[in-house]
Protein backbone atom coordinates (compact mmCIF):
# COMPACT_ATOMS: atom_id res chain seq x y z
CA UNK A 1 0.00 0.00 0.00
CA UNK A 2 3.13 2.39 0.54
CA UNK A 3 4.16 2.12 -2.99
CA UNK A 4 0.51 2.79 -4.08
CA UNK A 5 0.48 5.70 -1.95
CA UNK A 6 3.97 7.08 -2.27
CA UNK A 7 3.04 6.68 -6.55
CA UNK A 8 -0.47 8.55 -6.19
CA UNK A 9 1.40 11.60 -4.36
CA UNK A 10 2.68 13.22 -7.33
CA UNK A 11 0.05 15.39 -9.58
CA UNK A 12 1.42 14.31 -12.76
CA UNK A 13 0.95 10.56 -11.98
CA UNK A 14 -1.98 10.84 -10.61
CA UNK A 15 -3.14 12.90 -13.89
CA UNK A 16 -1.50 9.14 -16.22
CA UNK A 17 -3.87 7.51 -14.23
CA UNK A 18 -6.76 9.15 -14.81
CA UNK A 19 -6.04 9.12 -19.01
CA UNK A 20 -5.27 5.40 -18.78
CA UNK A 21 -9.19 5.06 -16.86
CA UNK A 22 -9.99 5.14 -20.49
CA UNK A 23 -8.12 2.67 -22.40
CA UNK A 24 -4.25 1.74 -23.53
CA UNK A 25 -2.21 4.98 -24.53
CA UNK A 26 1.36 4.71 -25.73
CA UNK A 27 4.39 6.11 -23.97
CA UNK A 28 4.15 8.99 -26.64
CA UNK A 29 0.70 9.66 -26.18
CA UNK A 30 1.05 10.19 -22.36
CA UNK A 31 4.39 12.55 -22.47
CA UNK A 32 2.40 14.72 -25.70
CA UNK A 33 0.11 15.45 -23.28
CA UNK A 34 2.43 17.08 -20.37
CA UNK A 35 4.95 20.02 -20.90
CA UNK A 36 7.19 18.46 -18.97
CA UNK A 37 10.44 16.15 -20.77
CA UNK A 38 9.57 12.55 -22.02
CA UNK A 39 12.16 11.37 -19.94
CA UNK A 40 10.37 13.07 -17.19
CA UNK A 41 7.28 10.83 -18.49
CA UNK A 42 9.11 7.99 -18.65
CA UNK A 43 10.11 8.04 -14.90
CA UNK A 44 6.48 8.99 -13.67
CA UNK A 45 5.30 5.87 -15.88
CA UNK A 46 8.56 3.60 -14.26
CA UNK A 47 6.77 4.80 -10.31
CA UNK A 48 3.43 3.63 -11.68
CA UNK A 49 5.13 0.64 -13.08
CA UNK A 50 6.75 -1.15 -10.09
CA UNK A 51 3.93 0.44 -7.49
CA UNK A 52 1.66 -2.09 -9.63
CA UNK A 53 -0.67 0.38 -10.61
CA UNK A 54 0.23 -0.43 -14.65
CA UNK A 55 1.20 -2.43 -16.70
CA UNK A 56 3.10 -2.22 -19.82
CA UNK A 57 3.24 -3.88 -22.99
CA UNK A 58 5.58 -3.66 -25.79
CA UNK A 59 3.90 -3.54 -29.14
CA UNK A 60 6.11 -3.42 -32.50
CA UNK A 61 8.32 -0.48 -31.32
CA UNK A 62 5.42 1.15 -28.98
CA UNK A 63 5.26 0.27 -25.69
CA UNK A 64 1.65 0.54 -24.26
CA UNK A 65 0.23 1.29 -21.00
CA UNK A 66 -2.56 0.36 -19.26
CA UNK A 67 -4.14 0.66 -15.87
CA UNK A 68 -4.23 -2.28 -13.07
CA UNK A 69 -7.29 -1.00 -11.07
CA UNK A 70 -6.95 -4.13 -8.71
CA UNK A 71 -4.16 -2.38 -6.78
CA UNK A 72 -6.29 0.23 -5.39
CA UNK A 73 -8.40 -1.99 -3.55
CA UNK A 74 -5.87 -2.39 -0.43
CA UNK A 75 -5.74 1.57 -0.65
CA UNK A 76 -9.81 2.23 -0.81
CA UNK A 77 -10.47 -0.75 2.28
CA UNK A 78 -8.21 1.64 4.31
CA UNK A 79 -9.67 4.40 3.20
CA UNK A 80 -12.83 3.61 3.88
CA UNK A 81 -12.92 4.05 7.70
CA UNK A 82 -12.31 7.98 6.89
CA UNK A 83 -15.57 8.53 5.14
CA UNK A 84 -18.99 9.37 6.76
CA UNK A 85 -21.91 8.04 5.72
CA UNK A 86 -23.73 10.66 4.25
CA UNK A 87 -27.60 11.07 2.81
CA UNK A 88 -29.07 7.57 2.08
CA UNK A 89 -26.64 5.34 3.45
CA UNK A 90 -26.93 7.82 7.04
CA UNK A 91 -30.86 7.63 6.54
CA UNK A 92 -30.88 3.27 6.18
CA UNK A 93 -28.64 3.47 9.20
CA UNK A 94 -31.11 5.29 11.28
CA UNK A 95 -33.95 3.02 10.02
CA UNK A 96 -31.82 -0.05 10.64
CA UNK A 97 -31.04 1.00 13.95
CA UNK A 98 -35.32 2.12 14.60
CA UNK A 99 -36.23 -1.64 13.59
CA UNK A 100 -33.60 -3.28 16.32
CA UNK A 101 -35.22 -0.83 18.71
CA UNK A 102 -38.78 -2.23 17.79
CA UNK A 103 -37.60 -5.78 17.77
CA UNK A 104 -36.18 -5.54 21.14
CA UNK A 105 -39.40 -3.74 22.53
CA UNK A 106 -41.73 -6.31 21.03
CA UNK A 107 -39.43 -9.26 22.61
CA UNK A 108 -39.28 -7.70 25.72
CA UNK A 109 -43.98 -6.90 25.34
CA UNK A 110 -43.63 -10.57 24.69
CA UNK A 111 -41.88 -12.05 27.02
CA UNK A 112 -43.65 -10.23 30.01
CA UNK A 113 -46.88 -10.97 28.55
CA UNK A 114 -45.16 -14.63 28.43
CA UNK A 115 -44.43 -14.51 32.07
CA UNK A 116 -48.14 -12.79 33.08
CA UNK A 117 -49.64 -15.97 31.53
CA UNK A 118 -47.41 -18.60 33.02
CA UNK A 119 -48.06 -16.89 36.62
CA UNK A 120 -52.26 -16.70 35.77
Amino acid sequence: MDDVVGAIADPVRREILVMLRDGRLSAGEIAGRFQISRPAVSRHLRVLRQSGLVRDELVGRQRLYELDAGQFTQLAAWLVQFVQPAGWEQRLDALETEVYRTRRRRRARGAADQAKENTA
